[in-house]
């Protein structure tokens, strides 16, 4: 799903014209980005946190050489689903169909 088809679910759900819907998630996505950008939290109870996480500077491996290479520090995001989301995925059908993928690609 793209972010037109979730403005189109959007608009459905909630009876909204799509400029509407479209407003809406395109202002909580702002909020998301500068509520994490100013160093924040946010937890949405039932479906996740998120937050930011400090990644140190690292020595790596460049898979192409093999030669040593300098990993310089970053700031990464970070989501945790909570327990009625990971609850509402984890079903006996989804699963069965990602693990057939799964097998699949180790088998190349």
């Amino acid at each position: 799903m793209n972010k037109g088809d979730l403005i189109d679910k959007i608009a459905e759900a909630a009876g909204l014209k799509k400029a509407d819907a479209a407003a809406a998630l395109n202002a909580t996505l702002e909020t998301i980005a500068d509520t994490l950008k100013a160093g924040q939290k946010i937890t949405l109870v039932g479906f996740g946190t998120f937050d930011v996480n400090y990644r140190a500077a690292r020595k790596g491996i460049n898979p192409s050489t093999q030669k040593e290479i300098q990993i310089s520090d970053k700031v990464t995001v970070k989501f945790k689903a909570g327990k009625e989301l990971a609850g509402t995925v984890d079903n006996k059908d989804l699963r069965t169909s990602l693990k057939a993928v799964a097998d699949k690609k180790k088998k190349k």
